[in-house]
């Protein structure tokens, strides 16, 4: 039979865990680059850039533009890179708790 206050405690047991599991994830630091290692981009599990580095040696001071469009660049991949780690680890979570990974809308 179906037993409504056993459901409950089971949605509330599983809505813990997500909630444990995305502080942990957004503890996390992605890095990606762009230009050859011009420009490096750290965001953290939130996708929320925490470090930008550039490389001094490999920059033109006179190419603005190009600086400009390479920090664009590196953001984006570590967004990205940062963006499939979380998706994967959420899918691994989900399957360890017999999940499918549509029910945490990926």
């Amino acid at each position: 039979m179906f037993d409504i206050n056993e459901l409950m405690s089971k949605a509330r047991e599983m809505s813990g865990q997500m909630q444990q599991i995305q502080e942990e994830l957004a503890k996390r630091e992605i890095t990606a680059e762009a230009g050859g290692g011009m420009c490096t981009a750290t965001v953290n599990g939130r996708l929320e850039l925490v470090k930008l580095r550039i490389d001094k040696s490999k920059i033109d001071l006179a190419d603005t533009e190009l600086l400009e469009d390479v920090v664009v660049a590196a953001v984006h991949a570590a967004q990205v890179r940062a963006g499939q780690v979380l998706k994967d680890e959420m899918s691994k979570r989900a399957s360890a708790m017999g999940l499918p990974p549509s029910m945490l809308g990926m």
